[in-house]
């Protein structure tokens, strides 16, 4: 080993300046190889932090991710920042703590920087952009919403009550990917933007999403159609839940996995009100209320004239009868003075209260019209018994008829209400889902290690050509044109063999001839050489 060292730094030590330094760039190319295959290994997966971010946002956070000493990049065209995978969800909390990203939109802070002066007009403009994009900002709060603009219509306010104009708003929603809003959320937005303009009502408020769908149709049911989502999430509400309650009545009886029940129901989604009169018939007057009466008396005859003393006598209030009347023979009557009546008419009118009910029903919306059950029971069951032994049991009558019995009482059955029940026995065949499997090549672990693979051999490739195709044929015709160059005589590899391979002795012509090469190319080497040689008294 120590000679092979001796050897090698023999030979190095009689290359001359030029080939000293190529050989050391092909050392220093092959080190620099090294290194870059091993730091383009070792490069970070960057992920997406931000996309769509607007300039001032954008740069307020590449700011802060200098200041934590995170690198980043962006995307081809600019469309997103991107920083290591391990440093993004702590690049978004820390930054979220800062406030960023604020978003394109422009809040009330717009109304802190007012210059002196402003017109009425602008200073309404600067109120109305500061409403939208407080409005923007706490649409975007919910979850499944990215980014949103609203966009409100203003009318200018009249003293005329005929040229007054309500406002209107619209609001256009950028969803998260694969995320979508239900009608509750629809509803809920719309009312945010409506009860933070004055005199906005609901009707007004128009929600778009990035796919320009109209998400605001279905909260007043003006879908075209008249079809409501709401409506059909109710009938599968309403159906499951008779399903669920079917199941639960018959598994512990039957076993699990032993039953099957569907249900389709009808239900009536109408708003109907209905008003009525109804009278009652005649009742026995003496029960009945009194509304009004009238009587009316008139009478006839023979000593009804005027009589008495003239005077201030007659004038004065009759004296009460001292003999009750008497009817007469002829259907007169006689009184104590023996004044005959020849006509006597009575008319008596009474008015009773006629009973009224007057009765108005609003039906309730949702009711079901009418109910459709299936249910599939399995005929032949396993069963073990206590010494552990399965064996298949077939439902007998009696239990079919409590099956059914039951199941009509679990759906609440109406024959009124035309309900339809039907009852099946069968036998169940096992079925089991087979599930495709993705091929190696589709899976997505295989396809990441495949690439690392990929990505090795290719540093690995490219190390192999460097060192075996460049750096060693060098380092080879460098040593072969040295060795040409001291063979005796100028003898090739071909014609001295063993001189090629053999040290060479230097004679003493050539050694002096190296030393003036080294005195005249190092001086101060030189110099200290004889300063040692003095020194040491040899």
């Amino acid at each position: 080993m120590a000679e092979q060292e001796n050897n090698a730094a023999n030979r190095f030590n009689q290359l001359n300046l030029q080939q000293k330094m190529g050989l050391a760039a092909g050392v220093a190319a092959l080190f620099a190889l090294i290194a870059g295959a091993w730091m383009w290994g070792q490069a970070p997966d960057y992920r997406v932090l931000y996309s769509n971010l607007s300039d001032r946002d954008g740069g307020a956070i590449i700011e802060s991710l200098q200041q934590m000493n995170i690198p980043y990049k962006f995307a081809e065209g600019g469309g997103a920042l991107l920083v290591p995978s391990g440093h993004v969800h702590e690049a978004r909390l820390k930054l979220a703590s800062q406030g960023l990203p604020k978003g394109g939109n422009v809040g009330f802070e717009l109304m802190e920087n007012q210059k002196f002066g402003i017109t009425q007009f602008a200073e309404q403009v600067n109120y109305q952009r500061a409403l939208e994009g407080e409005l923007a900002r706490s649409v975007q709060s919910i979850g499944a919403v990215a980014a949103a603009r609203v966009h409100l219509a203003i009318p200018k306010p009249s003293v005329f009550v005929k040229e007054q104009q309500k406002p209107s708003a619209s609001v256009v929603l950028s969803l998260q990917g694969g995320r979508l809003l239900d009608s509750a959320q629809v509803s809920a937005i719309v009312h945010l933007i409506s009860s933070s303009v004055p005199e906005l009502s609901a009707k007004n408020v128009t929600v778009v999403d990035q796919n320009g769908t109209l998400l605001s149709a279905s909260r007043d049911g003006a879908g075209g159609n008249g079809l409501d989502a709401e409506q059909l999430k109710y009938v599968q509400q309403v159906e499951q839940g008779y399903v669920k309650r079917i199941e639960a009545l018959l598994t512990p009886m039957l076993g699990a996995n032993n039953i099957r029940a569907q249900v389709s129901a009808d239900i009536d989604f109408s708003r109907t009100e209905q008003t009525s009169e109804s009278y009652k018939p005649n009742q026995n007057p003496a029960e009945s209320a009194v509304r009004s009466q009238q009587s009316n008396e008139a009478m006839s005859g023979s000593g009804l004239g005027a009589g008495g003393v003239p005077g201030a006598l007659t004038n004065q209030p009759p004296v009460p009868a001292t003999a009750p009347i008497v009817a007469g023979a002829q259907g007169g009557t006689a009184t104590a003075d023996n004044a005959s009546l020849s006509n006597l008419q009575k008319e008596s009118t009474v008015n009773y209260e006629v009973d009224r009910t007057i009765r108005h029903t609003i039906l309730p919306v949702g009711s079901i019209r009418r109910l459709s059950v299936a249910v599939v029971v399995n005929g032949s069951r396993k069963v073990t018994d206590d010494k552990g032994k399965s064996s298949n049991k077939s439902l007998s009558d009696e239990e079919k008829e409590q099956i059914n019995n039951l199941v009509r009482d679990a759906m609440g059955f109406d024959p009124k209400r035309g309900d339809n029940l039907n009852v099946q026995v069968a036998a169940f065949t096992e079925y089991r889902e087979t599930v495709e499997e993705l091929p190696l090549w589709k899976q997505a672990g295989n396809i990441e290690l495949a690439k690392d693979l990929l990505k090795y051999l290719v540093i690995a490739a490219v190390m192999f050509f460097a060192v075996f195709r460049i750096i060693k044929p060098a380092l080879q015709t460098l040593l072969t044109m040295q060795s040409s160059a001291a063979a005796p005589g100028g003898a090739t590899l071909e014609t001295a063999p063993e001189a090629a391979y053999a040290p060479p002795v230097p004679s003493y012509e050539q050694s002096l001839q190296t030393a003036r090469q080294i005195a005249q190319q190092e001086p101060k080497i030189v110099a200290s050489v004889i300063k040692e040689w003095v020194g040491g008294n040899e």
